[in-house]
């Protein structure tokens, strides 16, 4: 069964096409169920997170158009937009590819240890739903023991970095003094989460939380030291906050051009920073026209994180060389065991062979004839029968001139020729 890996992400496609292609956790199930629906599809995951949006399945023929079709039908994204910043892997290339998705290998922020979590909750999903098999299951479980190959053996996530970190950064350069400065993370996933840990480091003066239920804002408020408001306080704490860094799964945007343009006015047009790491986004681009404002986008934080890759990228070549020796020894695996149903098959064919052939030398032994002749003869019938098929099908082969059939043949008989000399 080919495996197939389709979708997009901030290598193929900018932040407006993936914000239209995610999938809501809330639709995610449904959408599971549906692709498993389809007739050629066997088993299936789905990866949607901010900066991706990726199919994994196996099928009956490798064929990614129907997937593609299904994903357009499905997010609505029309099939001649997607198009252009589609990708697809086929078997080996699939592995390889969610082994260096699972090892930070093909993230924004080279070697960020955030993707393995979302990787591992999509593969749970999937469980849950009942989409995944005997193929799909071990790939995903073969891919995170390779994460973790990679984090132990190699320096990739020495000095860890996140989409967060840069986000963080990003403001350093902007505000000079962080405890003189409030900051609103708007949110309360691992990406906020991380983002506020940062701003506490970086001694940020004050830290509020807003979240749509206030008892989780609450929980990060209490460890990082911060006020917990819900996302219907934002419009009146706006003008509070000198900082702005929102990641939600809202599906519209929480902050919108007139709600900064009243809270600016309040500041008397102080500086405002918004950093939005949502997709889809959580902040009106419109927002980004407002002086004296920067918006900037998960995308724009590239600059940034570009930094950080320098110092990782003689581990990420130690990473990629583990790579692709598991991806090459779990195909090898795969492979085998495709071989499994026919080596079973002939092992019956010879079984039956030889019962028949012990039965039959059974009965003369016991009507009194020769045991010499008898051996002999069930010698005999048993070359003969074991022979009979493989010779009669490589004599047909020879006469369509399929001559490399034949060498095959050879090989799996082990009669490979000695080397000319």
């Amino acid at each position: 069964m080919p495996l197939l890996a389709l979708g997009l992400n901030h290598h193929t496609a900018p932040v407006e096409v993936r914000e239209r292609a995610a999938i809501a956790d809330d639709r995610l199930e449904a959408a599971l169920q549906d692709l498993r629906g389809i007739t050629q599809v066997k088993e299936a995951a789905i990866v949607s997170t901010c900066n991706r949006t990726e199919i994994y399945c196996g099928t009956d023929d490798g064929d990614p158009t129907v997937i593609s079709n299904w994903m357009s039908e499905w997010t609505g994204l029309a099939s001649n937009t997607a198009e252009p910043y589609l990708f697809h892997h086929l078997d080996l290339h699939a592995v390889t590819h969610l082994m260096r998705v699972c090892s930070g290998l093909d993230s924004m922020v080279l070697g960020e240890p955030q993707i393995l979590g979302q990787i591992k909750r999509a593969y749970r999903d999937a469980e849950s739903a009942g989409t995944l098999g005997s193929e799909l299951s071990p790939l995903f479980q073969t891919a995170f023991s390779v994460a973790k190959q990679v984090r132990t053996e190699t320096a990739i996530g020495t000095n860890p970095v996140s989409v967060a970190f840069a986000a963080v950064s990003l403001a350093r350069q902007i505000f000079a003094d962080f405890s003189r400065h409030t900051a609103l993370l708007v949110g309360a996933g691992e990406t906020v989460q991380l983002a506020a840990r940062h701003l506490r480091s970086a001694g940020i003066g004050k830290l509020v939380i807003a979240n749509r239920t206030i008892e989780r804002a609450a929980v990060l408020a209490d460890e990082v030291g911060g006020e917990a408001i819900t996302l219907g306080d934002i419009p009146k704490r706006l003008a509070d906050a000198d900082l702005v860094i929102s990641s939600t799964a809202a599906p519209l945007p929480i902050i919108g051009k007139g709600t900064v343009t009243k809270a600016l006015r309040q500041r008397k047009q102080r500086t405002m920073l918004f950093v939005d790491i949502a997709v889809p986004r959580d902040i009106e681009a419109e927002v980004g026209e407002l002086d004296p404002v920067f918006l900037y986008t998960v995308d724009d934080l590239s600059s940034v994180i570009e930094e950080n890759r320098q110092s990782r990228e003689a581990a990420a070549i130690e990473a990629e060389e583990i790579v692709r020796h598991q991806a090459d020894r779990f195909m090898r695996r795969v492979q085998s065991l495709g071989a499994k149903d026919a080596i079973r098959d002939y092992r019956d064919s010879v079984d039956a062979i030889r019962i028949e052939a012990l039965f039959k030398a059974q009965r003369q032994l016991a009507a009194g004839r020769d045991a010499d002749a008898v051996l002999e003869q069930l010698a005999h019938g048993l070359a003969n029968k074991l022979m009979h098929g493989p010779t009669t099908r490589l004599r047909e082969a020879a006469a369509r001139g399929e001559h490399e059939l034949v060498d095959k043949a050879r090989h799996i008989l082990g009669l490979e020729r000695p080397p000319r000399t």
